[in-house]
């Protein structure tokens, strides 16, 4: 049996969405950088990642302080979803491990919920057409709440909406913002990085730091 770094089976389990569940952080970075070369700004990877894991009210503040009032940012972020609606239609790509792991969890009864950065009928929307929505028993997002990711209200919201202390809930986060908030709710946080490292400063906040949703899967199992 694979040895966990879980003290222990939680009573519920908080998934990120964009970067954890869905492979979405790469196709809005992707498609942003486009959109800005087009319309005239030199927006580089490391400008992206100061969004991730960030309510959109943050980052829309961050891109008007780094660009400036010349940017029209509702129409930049129009288009970076119109671009990726012509791509992908209504879906989007699983990260690896996401529809094995939401089954299992369903299969023994451990309750889930998703509290994500995105708004809350933009997630339904997304997580519907792949099928993971029928297994959540919530969703928060960040206009379900007054202050979003880093702050604790999200991951706080999550474990009441379940009926759970925080602290018998482990918190899965894939962005640098995620792992703050959940931290700072009183979650147990295991990390799954995508686009961000786990830097030291993350790790201490850490119970582990897991290289993809299949480990997770293992340890869970091995915690009972």
């Amino acid at each position: 049996m694979t040895a966990s770094p879980l003290p222990g089976r939680p009573a519920a389990v908080l998934f990120d969405m964009d970067g954890l569940l869905l492979d979405t952080e790469r196709l809005i970075r992707d498609a942003m950088l486009a959109v800005m070369a087009d319309l005239g700004f030199a927006m580089v990877a490391d400008d992206y990642a100061l969004l991730i894991g960030r309510p959109e009210p943050a980052s829309r503040a961050i891109m008007l302080e780094r660009f400036g009032p010349g940017l029209d940012y509702d129409a930049m972020r129009a288009e970076v979803r119109q671009r990726i609606r012509d791509e992908w239609g209504p879906l989007r790509p699983l990260k690896p491990g996401a529809g094995a792991l939401v089954g299992q969890l369903k299969d023994s009864g451990l309750p889930c919920a998703v509290v994500t950065s995105s708004e809350h009928d933009l997630a339904r929307s997304l997580l519907g057409p792949v099928g993971l929505l029928e297994h959540f028993v919530t969703i928060i997002g960040c206009d379900d709440v007054d202050r979003g990711k880093p702050h604790p209200d999200p991951y706080l919201a999550g474990a009441a909406r379940l009926g759970f202390d925080p602290a018998q809930c482990l918190a899965l986060e894939d962005s640098h913002n995620g792992v703050l908030s959940a931290h700072g709710a009183g979650c147990q946080v295991v990390m799954v990085p995508d686009l961000l490292p786990a830097t030291p400063d993350i790790r201490a906040r850490l119970l582990a730091v897991a290289p993809d949703l299949d480990t997770v899967a293992a340890w869970l199992r091995a915690a009972g």
